[in-house]
């Protein structure tokens, strides 16, 4: 059993999409950042950088991961799913997960919060980041203009990437003009383990207000 330490964000659904689609029996355990939960000493032993998401692998002697990109790895690995063994087909997904973890994520994050959050609207902060993503999503158009998904077959880069393209619009950017990413973002979100990962720790309609207020969090 692996207990799953998570919120309604982009980074928790990967773990949660993930965990569905390998079929790993899971237990919910949702932090609160409201409350600042991820910031308490009992958390702060399972992940020192106080965020979510973060497993604890019962079956593995209670270990603990954190950071979104090792956690699917890891479950990966366990599972022998969505990540392939041979070095060449393996770095391709790998590539594309670090693309997200060190492009997508922190650039769309940052346009998040100045965009939404920022208490002084900084208007070349806004326009840095909500660039810079929109670049980022027009090289991921490019690629995918003959291919299903982003390493050829389905893979942990494309869990990586969804939960972010889905919320381009919430950080201001725009991505009809680039419809090999729109085609992709609608094939991924068909998935019946992408729709029910999504919908942890609470169906998102209902995570609204902790959406919201985890991107205030990130002032602090």
């Amino acid at each position: 059993m692996i207990d799953l330490y998570t919120a309604a964000t982009p980074n928790g659904w990967k773990v949660s999409i993930m965990l569905e689609e390998v079929g790993l029996p899971y237990e919910v355990k949702q932090i609160h950042l409201d409350k600042l939960e991820q910031k308490e000493d009992w958390f702060l032993r399972i992940n020192p950088n106080g965020r979510i998401p973060a497993i604890v692998d019962h079956d593995a002697d209670d270990f603990a991961v954190f950071e979104s990109g090792a956690i699917l790895v890891y479950l990966a690995e366990k599972t022998g799913q969505l990540l392939p063994a041979d070095p060449k087909p393996r770095s391709t997904v790998l590539q594309w997960l670090m693309f997200q973890m060190a492009g997508v994520g922190p650039m769309q994050g940052q346009a998040n919060v100045f965009f939404r959050y920022a208490p002084e609207k900084i208007d070349y902060a806004i326009h840095r980041y909500q660039n810079e993503t929109k670049r980022l999503y027009t090289v991921l158009d490019a690629h995918l203009v003959d291919r299903e998904y982003v390493a050829g077959d389905y893979s942990i880069a494309d869990i990586a990437t969804w939960p972010w393209a889905i919320l381009h619009g919430w950080a201001g950017v725009d991505i009809e003009d680039l419809p090999n990413l729109r085609a992709w973002i609608e094939r991924v979100g068909a998935r019946p383990a992408v729709q029910a990962g999504r919908a942890v720790p609470k169906p998102l309609e209902t995570a609204a207000d902790e959406v919201k207020e985890s991107g205030r969090k990130m002032l602090v």
